[in-house]
């Protein structure tokens, strides 16, 4: 056991930085959507011209609430803008329109669940609105950084932990479920790499058992969830070192490199005076009326705790493949209106994770782009449940055709094709007899415990029938007659 686990404590707050999918930004009409030429999603509110007004985005108002509600936060009915004062070249106003003393959601908490089953609760201080500031690139000229300015002005919520969490594994599992959320509400798409969803990491040590919290070091800017947790790891390792050396912590803003998996200063870490807050004067107080909040809170979607429970308890699938299915919302959302079509939700899982995946991952797409609407896929395994075509041909043959023409009848496509199963039970019995002799040698193995053999019998009455078999009605009758078969 290292030091740190033995006589150390470690204390993690984080700050998420979630971009929403408004279609205009927060103070402006300009275009908020990633991506474009630089600097062409901007206007002279986006600039910061003298004389331009801010006019407030409703739609980030109701996400911001929504975030609010999931994590089982009170809701502020006045809400106040300030201006947070401070110089980045990508900030053209020279100040930030956020909210300080009245963030528009508080007091709130997530539970978590760690690999253990143990249930962790942590706190949610905050979410406040605020701006996006645009973007500096450094590394694609030698003498010059370039400026973006398209993200500037680009709504966002800041979610703000409670200093609750004691692991690098915490911190991780907390930030899987508030991207979750996020995507779930759809408000947000939780891609950090494109920087949509970004996390700062205050971190601090301090000896087991005691009260006081040590200093803390701000971590800035981590772009995944490895990296949040890499950057806890590291930097608490080191403040332990600088303790145990006799040192002291300085309050500090960091930045991480992912490359070498190190912290280094960025720089003094500012205090809330430094950034001379004071309220916007441009933006009027946001008063929240009742009926408002109430009808935001009508409409929120299913999240993924509730969506669990209806998987196991009403579908019967089992909670590992809850989780699986829960993974992503798209692949959820069509499992649900898939059991809207079908009672049978097992097949539909199996649907979903084999064929389906298979074709999306081949042809490196999205569940999203996926030609076949649930009640298509439906629409298949209904074919298989009634015993009409078996399994195996319908995921290679039915489903490409229904892929490529979604509008197609399945049944009328097995009809077509020749893929119906043969009710004939003579001419089942043929196969059966014609696999038995072919293998003959085989039987006296089978009959004396080499139940395995099964799957070779099984797969040349198959081959003979070219499929078109029922495999249920096929393992019976080839049971029966390797039980009965005379050498």
């Amino acid at each position: 056991m290292s030091i740190l686990e033995d006589r150390y404590e470690v204390v993690v707050g984080l700050e998420i930085h979630a971009q929403l999918s408004t279609l205009s930004k927060i103070y402006s009409p300009d275009s908020a959507e990633y991506g474009g030429s630089p600097n062409t999603h901007v206007s002279a509110i986006t600039l910061g011209h003298p004389g331009t007004l801010p006019v407030l985005n409703e739609k980030a108002v109701e996400f911001a609430v929504k975030m609010g509600f999931a994590v089982n936060c009170h809701i502020r009915h006045e809400n106040q803008f300030a201006r947070k004062n401070y110089f980045y070249a990508d900030l053209p106003k020279g100040y930030q329109i956020t909210q300080h003393t009245t963030p528009i959601c508080y007091e709130g908490y997530l539970d978590i669940k760690m690999k253990d089953g143990l249930l962790r609760r942590i706190g949610i201080t905050r979410i406040h609105i605020e701006e996006d500031a645009g973007k500096s690139i450094h590394d694609q000229d030698l003498h010059d950084s370039l400026i973006d300015l398209n993200r500037a002005g680009v709504p966002l919520i800041e979610i703000v932990s409670e200093p609750d969490l004691r692991s690098a594994e915490e911190a991780g599992v907390y930030l899987t479920e508030i991207r979750k959320l996020l995507r779930y509400l759809d408000i947000c798409d939780g891609n950090m790499e494109e920087g949509s969803m970004r996390c700062d990491a205050n971190i601090s040590v301090r000896p087991k058992g005691a009260k006081e919290y040590g200093n803390r070091c701000e971590v800035k800017n981590l772009n995944s969830i490895r990296n949040v947790q890499r950057a806890i790891e590291h930097e608490a390792q080191r403040q332990v070192e600088v303790l145990e050396a006799g040192g002291r912590i300085d309050q500090n803003t960091l930045n991480f490199d992912a490359l070498t998996g190190n912290t280094s200063v960025l720089r003094s870490k500012e205090m809330s005076n430094d950034y001379r807050y004071f309220p916007e004067p441009d933006l009027p107080p946001l008063v929240l009326s009742d009926s408002f909040i109430a009808g935001v809170k009508a409409a929120m979607p299913l999240l993924h705790d509730a969506l669990y429970a209806i998987f196991v308890n009403e579908y019967k699938i089992s909670g590992a493949e809850a989780i699986t299915l829960l993974d992503r919302r798209e692949i959820a959302m069509y499992f649900m209106e898939m059991c809207k079509h079908t009672n049978n939700a097992k097949a539909a899982f199996n649907w979903l994770m084999g064929p389906v995946k298979s074709y999306t991952n081949e042809q490196a797409t999205d569940i999203t782009e996926f030609p076949l609407k649930p009640a298509g896929l439906a629409a298949i395994i209904a074919l298989v449940d009634d015993g009409k075509v078996n399994n195996t041909l319908a995921a290679q043959q039915i489903l490409p055709i229904m892929i490529a023409n979604p509008s197609f009848d399945p049944l009328e496509i097995a009809i077509r094709e020749g893929l119906l199963i043969e009710a004939d039970s003579t001419e089942l019995n043929g196969y059966i007899l014609q696999a038995i002799e072919k293998f003959a040698d085989k039987v006296l193995e089978y009959q004396h415990g080499k139940k395995g053999l099964t799957g070779l019998f099984m797969g040349e009455v198959m081959k003979l029938s070219k499929g078109k078999v029922d495999p249920k009605t096929v393992s019976k009758l080839l049971t029966d007659a390797l039980d009965s078969y005379n050498l």
